[in-house]
């Protein structure tokens, strides 16, 4: 739309609980200021969204709470955060309120905020899709719309009526479509010929505790049957490091193999043949970094029995969710043994035009979510503002096809 056909967007109220919504905000607030120059921010960010000019009425951390007994110790605070940030928006009368993510927090007061009269959008979806659908009628009535990064989440809105704008994911947007293995492998120190296996067990202390063990033995099987085999494990956090060493002293033929990075996910993702990763973001960014990946997932037994009976989606791993039939071997709980994991990894690397194939198709799986994320919410919020319909994304005709 031209510039002088734009609705003046003068005051938006953002509310980010955490630093990946923090990211999220500041790259939004650029892509509306560069449309808006005049708009004001206020709410709650952090330092990168305090950099790009929100006033931020409570510090960022003030909605990090994270665990059901941990929420119940500060709910009185957080209640009476959400009473004063309802009273502070409703004074200060913004264009429209945002929630980036913090669903639990963020939809109830959106919900406030409408009912009181103002417009009110979600930014990152929850995972509604999947289990506790019933949800969605809540977020109905919170919302007058959602801001998904996924195609298949935007079908699932469309499906129930809920008005929605897919509008890509920023990590497709962040991520080039062409990268270079061998200009990875260098920068790792890897050898530049033999295959390489990337093994990420996940970033939290209870992933390592229930996954990594049996990566390692995993990889140490591959290792023993390939001689040309690289294995390069980056450890999310110091800690991780710390724990991944403690196993890998169980390990020796396998530390000889392997390179250990402090970050560097993406790095070694790039310089891989293969992936082996815990399910969740990790899963989608091998994808856009156009790697063969197997997504293994173990937890509690009682947690996988409860999840069994709640989760609606016939797969975990967001590459199979997207494109809506099973690209990445997914192995749950007993069937993610080390011998299973080796076997199927090793028919991974011994189809080099199956993997090539692959590559190709998450390359276009990539391109199909690069969309100039922030830009697209920014104007997915111009429309709400002025009262226009919702760019579009998912006719909600096809919605039935594709949602979960």
């Amino acid at each position: 739309m031209p510039a002088d056909e734009r609705v003046a967007v003068q005051r938006i109220y953002l509310v980010a609980g955490e630093l990946s919504g923090d990211i999220l905000g500041a790259s939004l607030m650029r892509a509306l200021k560069s449309r808006h120059p005049g708009v004001e921010f206020r709410g709650i960010g952090g330092p990168r969204m305090i950099q790009e000019g929100i006033d931020s009425r409570f510090p960022l951390e003030t909605l990090s709470v994270m665990g059901l007994v941990e929420v119940l110790r500060h709910l009185p605070r957080l209640v009476g955060v959400r009473r004063e940030l309802r009273r502070d928006a409703l004074a200060w009368r913004p264009d429209i309120v945002i929630g980036i993510d913090a669903p639990d927090f963020n939809l109830g007061l959106e919900r406030q905020l409408r009912e009181a009269g103002l417009t009110t959008a979600h930014y990152v979806s929850p995972s509604v899709w999947a289990w506790r659908q019933g949800r969605v009628k809540g977020i109905a009535r919170s919302v007058d719309a959602m801001l998904t990064f996924l195609p298949f989440e935007a079908a699932f809105y469309a499906r129930h009526r809920v008005p929605v704008a897919f509008v890509g994911h920023p990590l497709a947007d962040e991520l080039p479509l062409e990268n270079d293995r061998g200009a990875a492998r260098a920068e790792l120190g890897l050898p530049e010929a033999g295959e390489v296996l990337a093994v990420l067990p996940g970033s939290r202390a209870s992933e390592i505790r229930f996954l990594g063990e049996t990566f390692l033995a995993a990889a140490e099987r591959l290792c023993a049957a390939r001689p040309e085999l690289s294995v390069v494990i980056p450890a999310a956090t110091p800690e991780r490091r710390g724990e991944l060493e403690a196993l890998l002293a169980t390990c020796p033929a396998l530390a000889e193999r392997l390179t250990l990075l402090d970050g560097g996910a993406r790095e070694a993702m790039v310089a891989a043949d293969a992936v082996l990763l815990a399910s969740g973001t990790a899963a989608l960014e091998a994808m856009l970094c156009h790697r063969p990946m197997l997504v293994a997932y173990r937890m509690a037994p009682a947690t996988h029995w409860l999840a069994k009976r709640l989760v609606k989606t016939e797969w975990i791993s967001l590459p199979n969710l997207i494109a809506r039939e099973s690209l990445v071997p997914e192995l749950i709980q007993e069937a993610a043994s080390p011998e299973a994991i080796a076997a199927r990894l090793g028919e991974m690397l011994d189809d080099a035009d199956g993997r090539a194939a692959l590559e190709a198709r998450f390359a276009r799986m990539h391109a199909g979510l690069q969309r100039d994320a922030s830009r697209r919410a920014a104007e997915a919020i111009e429309a709400l503002v002025a009262g226009r319909p919702l760019p579009a994304s998912v006719a909600p005709e096809r919605a039935a096809e594709v949602a979960p």
